[in-house]
């Protein structure tokens, strides 16, 4: 291997000042650092889950040059499972239909705590088709944020077990 340069930084891995600034922005606030509370699959907090739907939403959106509007695709995809709440935990039931309906929940904690526009909202209330399906992403933002959840989350799943 003498001679070749060794390529270690991946296009995903790159840097980007304006979603990072965004992300930091949404990442100070103490609701965004409850998410560090709940576990969202395997050993992954919601927190960090979000965080890196956020940051391969960013990265998709560069390596193709969609264009999307960095402020609502970074805050959609940070707040996208902003439901406050461990659905592991044994309750009375509430959260047995999570998968239907954490992304509701997790919109009007966005709207209570972050005023957020209707672009927003709809990133966060379709992240989670196809499995909700009436709720077909309608915009390019969404489009990428549920793209990536579901690369994310396969992810965590199979290799960040317990």
């Amino acid at each position: 291997m003498t001679g070749k340069k060794i390529y270690y930084k991946s296009w995903y891995m790159k840097k980007n000042n304006v979603s990072d600034a965004i992300l930091q922005e949404l990442e100070a606030d103490p609701h965004v650092q409850e998410m560090k509370h709940y576990i969202q699959h395997g050993k992954v907090t919601t927190y960090e889950h979000c965080r890196s739907v956020a940051r391969l939403s960013g990265r998709i959106n560069e390596r193709f040059s969609l264009h999307a509007n960095p402020k609502t695709l970074m805050t959609g995809a940070m707040l996208h499972d902003f439901y406050l709440y461990d659905w592991h935990a044994a309750d009375d039931g509430r959260h047995r239909l999570h998968g239907f309906t954490h992304a509701g929940k997790a919109c009007r904690n966005a709207k209570k705590y972050f005023d957020i526009d209707e672009d927003v909202s709809q990133v966060i209330y379709c992240h989670m088709w196809p499995l909700n399906p009436e709720r077909v992403p309608t915009s390019r933002e969404a489009w990428i944020v549920c793209i990536a959840d579901k690369c994310i989350s396969l992810y965590e799943t199979l290799f960040k077990r317990k």
